[in-house]
This record gives C-alpha cells, sequence and structure tokens, in this order.
C-alpha cells in the first residue's frame, strides 16, 4: 500500500542568496516535503519503528537549511540527499523551497525552487 508523507509549511530563518546582505541579514523560506514509500506494515503495526519518522525527517531539513548556500536549488539537493541517505525505504521524494520577498527589484511574493528524486 504506497502512500503519502508530507511535511507542509515549514518556517525557516537562514541565509541563502547570492547577495552580501542576504547572507548577512537572512531572509525567511518556506519549505514543503513530500515523498511516497510503503506503508502497509506502519498502517498495521501503529508502529513508529515502521513508519518514516517525521521528526528526523524535520531535522534533517533544519540542519540543511542552516548551511549558507548561494542558490536554492543547492539547498533542495542537500535536503534530498541527506534524506535519502537516511530513509532508504523512500521511493519519490519532492522539496521545494520559497524564498518569502526575494530582493529582486520589485513586488515579488516568493521566489520558489523544487526538485524530486525517484529511486
Amino acid at each position: 500500500m504506497k502512500g503519502t508523507l508530507e511535511l507542509n509549511d515549514m518556517i525557516f530563518w537562514a541565509n541563502h542568496g547570492c547577495f552580501t546582505e542576504e547572507r548577512i541579514i537572512g531572509n525567511r523560506f518556506e519549505v514543503q516535503f513530500s515523498a511516497t514509500y510503503d506503508m502497509e506494515k506502519p498502517a498495521q503495526t501503529d508502529a513508529l519503528l515502521d513508519a518514516a519518522n517525521y521528526q528526523l525527517i524535520y531535522n534533517l531539513i533544519r540542519e540543511q537549511m542552516e548551511l549558507p548556500s548561494n542558490l536554492l536549488e543547492c539547498v533542495a539537493r542537500r535536503i534530498l540527499d541527506a534524506v535519502a541517505a537516511n530513509f532508504p525505504e523512500l521511493e519519490e521524494m519532492t522539496v521545494s523551497i520559497a524564498k518569502i520577498n526575494p530582493p529582486l527589484g520589485g513586488e515579488v511574493g516568493a521566489s520558489r525552487v523544487t526538485l524530486t528524486r525517484t529511486r
């Protein structure tokens, strides 16, 4: 039984960007994460040890968001790499990172990068 795990609307203050000001001041980022995997066993046993642990996934995402990068593509890749290394049962993962009010010289609500990894 395939299912989808989602962590939505995670908010982080981080120092990602190419401009010096972004690296010093930082900005608000919103992260979405989803992954599909076989949920038959955890659905039957009701045991956390049989499921992908949301808290551990969140911790991996937070750790990667804390490491400054020029590009959101790099941060997204690091997140997928870290989660994939720790959760081999996840078959497809998608991460989306939005920089809120990016410094683009005009009114822009957010810029967003989305990456998907399939095994």
